[in-house]
């Protein structure tokens, strides 16, 4: 019986020590220069302001740039880290540029 008691509580400390994966990827996204962009399932309000459907997954998004916005034509594309973070590395980016990080905006008081 204690043998099972400790098999039993050794499996519960290693579930606990398991980094939890991040609710999902929809919400507003803010980047420090300004930009921001909005995801709700597979429609995306770009940081051009554009409306429009791209590839979703709970925890990642990736959508062709439209005309109009820098990158226009090439793909832009995200996942999340966990609730408050997600990586982006956008269309206009080398294959070996840093990914940029996003936060999830504030809401703003006035």
């Amino acid at each position: 019986m204690k043998t099972f008691l400790l098999v039993a509580f050794s499996g519960l400390l290693l579930a606990l020590a398991v980094p939890a994966w991040a609710d999902q990827i929809d919400g507003s996204w803010c980047f420090e220069d300004g930009r921001h962009m909005t995801i709700d399932g597979p429609k995306i309000r770009t940081p051009g302001g554009t409306r429009m459907t791209g590839i979703y997954d709970r925890h990642a998004f990736s959508y062709v740039v439209p005309k109009g916005e820098p990158g226009a034509g090439g793909t832009t594309e995200m996942y999340q880290v966990n609730d408050e973070v997600i990586r982006v590395k956008p269309a206009t980016a080398a294959s070996d540029a840093a990914l940029q990080v996003w936060r999830r905006c504030r809401m703003q008081m006035s």
